[in-house]
């Protein structure tokens, strides 16, 4: 991708906000962040903010992570991965903290929460402008283009946008965008969206703009809700004050983009890349980095079959496995099928279990004759037609799981 002419390169901040618990995603986000599930078998979905910022040349790029932050650090590595481990700028975690900050208590209630107790750092490094993206979507973007256009068109947020459909889009924040990408109006989950033109939660804030909104909005919710206990919310609040002052602009993404924040939307995706729909790994020159474990190449044996489906390292595979993806260390025995699954590592599927349309988390085991989940009436699925395996559960031999069925986390079922 070329790098678009600044006759001053700004200086740009990227704030990855990885900080949410990941309700929608249940029991695989009782004890991860969400940022932390894998894609793919061979990525986490926080590899694809950081390599873009990455990729796009920023000199600073912070992660923010409150809700089990622990389960990141192993595999940001410091920001190794996305060559971003330097002596001066770089990547930088920022820690999560409970206490009275600006006035608000506890930790950040929403995105827009977590910036106002960032403004201080934010006003202390002084860059031009703040690039903000969460860390649940898969996509490919050089984010200098936004920047370029954000710059040129005098915008103090730019945000950019994605389409979908429509029965999608009644899940994100619908997007009115009219002449020359000025944005006029934004629905946040409508029932019945008009069009299919999305926030891609992607955002880059003029500085100053950025800081004198948030606290403006910081002393105008304490004057209603003194203490602010209930923070400062979700982005659509502040964007919504840039949309009214006439300062807001679109930027519509090309390619894939898609949120993986609900179970169905999470299988659609492996479907999708399972199909090659999924464009995000197709340009040598704009990797996708991670941090992935050493194991041998996968293995699969005499007699078993495999179609359509992701392989990773470590993988041993004696049965069946369709439109799924395995990853590291999984197992599946001579007898057992697998069908649009997803494994993330070390699942282990005994002889003749089968399981259809699941997500499995780390380190479960289905014994001998387990039956799991059934085939889904449509595509995408609905969230309720995905069964969800918590991590270390154990289902036993012969023992049936429909399907949406829920496993908490050590279930044995």
């Amino acid at each position: 991708m070329p790098q678009p002419p600044f006759a001053t390169p700004p200086h740009v901040l990227g704030i990855v906000q990885a900080g949410g618990k990941g309700s929608r995603m249940d029991v695989l986000t009782r004890e991860r962040a969400k940022p932390a599930v894998p894609f793919g078998g061979s990525f986490q979905l926080i590899d694809f903010a950081l390599s873009n910022l990455s990729n796009s040349g920023f000199p600073d790029v912070w992660v923010s992570v409150q809700f089990e932050a622990s389960s990141l650090d192993r595999h940001l590595a410091s920001g190794r991965p996305w060559d971003l481990d330097r002596t001066r700028g770089g990547y930088r975690r920022l820690v999560p903290e409970e206490g009275r900050t600006r006035a608000v208590e506890g930790f950040s209630s929403g995105n827009v929460d977590d910036l106002l107790r960032l403004s201080p750092q934010i006003a202390d490094l002084r860059p031009d402008v703040v690039v903000v993206m969460s860390a649940d979507q898969v996509f490919r973007l050089d984010v200098r283009q936004v920047v370029a256009q954000h710059l040129t068109q005098g915008s103090e947020v730019t945000v950019v946008t994605a389409e979908v459909a429509k029965t999608e889009a009644k899940h994100k924040t619908l997007v009115d965008v009219g002449d020359e990408g000025l944005i006029t109006g934004m629905s946040e989950k409508p029932t019945t969206p008009e069009h299919g033109v999305v926030a891609a939660e992607i955002f880059v804030y003029s500085t100053d703009a950025l800081l004198r909104e948030l606290d403006a909005l910081r002393r105008e919710l304490a004057q209603e809700e003194p203490g602010l206990p209930d923070g400062l919310g979700d982005f659509p609040r502040l964007v919504e004050r840039f949309v009214e002052r006439g300062t807001a602009h679109a930027f519509a993404l090309e390619g894939y983009w898609r949120d993986l924040g609900r179970p169905g939307a999470y299988l659609a995706a492996h479907r999708e890349l399972l199909r090659g729909k999924v464009d995000v790994f197709d340009d040598p020159t704009w990797p996708i980095r991670s941090h992935f474990p050493e194991l041998p190449p996968a293995m699969v044996h005499a007699g078993a079959v495999v179609e359509d489906s992701l392989l990773t390292p470590g993988t041993q595979v004696r049965g069946t496995v369709r439109r799924s993806v395995l990853g590291p260390g999984c197992v599946v025995e001579a007898g057992a099928v697998v069908e649009d699954c997803v494994l993330m590592d070390e699942v282990v599927v005994r002889a003749d279990a089968v399981l259809t349309a699941a997500v499995v988390d780390h380190r479960c085991e289905f014994a001998k004759g387990a039956t799991v989940g059934s085939s889904p009436k449509r595509w995408p699925p609905a969230d309720s037609a995905v069964v969800l395996v918590g991590r270390e559960s154990t289902v036993g031999p012969g023992v049936s799981i429909e399907a949406g069925a829920r496993l908490e986390p050590g279930t044995t079922a």
